[in-house]
């Protein structure tokens, strides 16, 4: 109540500021809007925003609330109360506890007449809205960046704010003799990520719902996601804008920042616990190049130590042999190059590329299920390495069954190999764990 109180003489001309008859602290929002509404000349629109910043009995009872008003507008209640949040008002039942799911007909979760999705920006509404920024300050973004801001935010509204803020005012300081060029994109996006903001803080929190967790999961590993409600709850995790359908590559993450900042989060304390087992300099070559078959080995035998301890405490389970190899590998990339991850629900796999001083280096991450095809996995390497442009790659075979059926003294293999598929020959290395 104090807020929209506070909100109306920010915004509003006095005649229609509410006019308080009683002692604010007797008031219910439903009291005080109907109180406030009969007062008003003209009929009330309310924007709540944030609503799903609410929890279990405060949120039922500002919902109970709005309900219980609607037989009272527009005389004696707004004519509309729109609810703004990341999701739709149905879908907030999964703050409530457990044993008030089930409410019947008179849930407070049963007041939706519309809803409304804020889809993200086009290209061209990017240009426009980067078009602003050059009309009111005179910093011009070229075609080229255009280009990457739609690919690097997917359009998604927040980001694509963040990204100019953090570009115009942090990186660049109003400078507008300065250029925005790759590399000064590419430095906000790290910023975003590292800072990350509330955004994608309250993103990031959604990752542990149980309707989030198996269809990222699925994303991760590259696997296919069986059981029945994964129409249902990819609808949902498409609503919170974390993932999208792209034709040619199946469900995967929304964007480029997500994709980067989904695997960090998830696997922060890994790396974390990583700092005095593995040290950056050791697999740095003289001239300051990336020795990745050294890299390499080195994780065969960190798993083979530590991934049945680790990966038994980790939540996101099926995914954890991936996001393990992920972290290990961020901590050495970290500062002097950059990781690049294609991932997508019913791949298969996970596929990482690495560039470091000028060298790129391709890995295929899969695990070995009994339906394992090694000749299918050569060929999916190979048809990646030749939209790379790349000699050689790695295909890093996890094996699924516990130890205590395949001993590591099996499990831990390096193989050097040659493959074809339709004329064109690549080098693998086949990195067994």
């Amino acid at each position: 109540v104090k807020a929209i109180i506070t909100s109306a003489e920010l915004f509003l001309e006095e005649q229609y500021r509410p006019k308080l008859l009683q002692e604010l602290s007797y008031y219910s929002i439903k009291d005080f809007l109907a109180e406030w509404c009969i007062q008003l000349p003209k009929p009330l629109i309310l924007l709540v925003d944030e609503i799903d910043s609410l929890y279990d009995d405060v949120l039922i009872s500002v919902l109970r609330q709005f309900r219980d008003g609607f037989q009272l507008r527009p005389q004696s209640f707004p004519s509309s109360v729109v609810l703004v949040g990341l999701r739709d008002v149905r879908d907030y039942k999964d703050k409530v506890r457990d044993g008030m799911n089930s409410m019947g007909s008179g849930s407070p979760f049963n007041i939706k007449a519309e809803s409304f999705r804020l889809n993200n920006f086009t290209r061209e509404q990017i240009q426009l809205l980067l078009q602003q920024y050059t009309d009111e300050g005179g910093q011009a973004f070229s075609e080229e960046i255009i280009d990457l801001f739609d690919s690097y935010t997917g359009g998604q509204p927040w980001l694509v704010n963040a990204m100019a803020r953090e570009i115009l005012y942090k990186i660049l300081s109003k400078d507008i003799s300065k250029p925005v060029t790759t590399e000064v994109l590419l430095q906000a996006k790290e910023n975003l990520i590292l800072r990350r903001d509330t955004h994608l803080d309250s993103l990031m929190d959604k990752l542990q719902n149980e309707r989030v967790k198996p269809i990222i999961e699925a994303i991760i590993s590259g696997e296919t996601v069986m059981y029945d409600a994964y129409n249902d709850d990819k609808l949902y995790v498409e609503d919170l804008g974390l993932i999208k359908y792209v034709e040619d590559k199946g469900i995967c993450i929304s964007n480029l920042i997500y994709n980067e900042i989904i695997p960090r989060v998830l696997n922060t304390n890994m790396q974390d616990m990583m700092l005095p087992i593995v040290e950056r300099q050791w697999y740095i070559k003289p001239d300051g190049k990336l020795d990745m078959p050294a890299l390499l080995v080195e994780f065969q035998d960190f798993y083979r130590e530590n991934s049945e301890s680790w990966l038994d405490k980790f939540s996101f389970h099926e995914s954890g042999k991936q996001l393990l190899l992920m972290a290990f590998l961020q901590r050495i990339v970290n500062g002097g190059g950059k990781t690049t991850r294609e991932m997508a629900v019913g791949r298969g796999r996970t596929d990482l590329v690495i560039e470091y001083e000028g060298d790129t280096f391709v890995l295929e991450l899969k695990i070995r299920h009994k339906n394992y095809n090694s000749t299918k996995a050569y060929t999916q390497l190979i048809r990646y390495l030749d939209i790379k442009n790349q000699p050689h790659g790695y295909l890093i075979l996890f094996e699924n069954k516990p130890a205590t059926e395949i001993p590591w003294e099996q499990r831990i293999k390096w193989t050097e190999l040659e493959h074809e598929w339709r004329g064109i020959i690549k080098q693998i290395t086949l990195v067994e764990m």
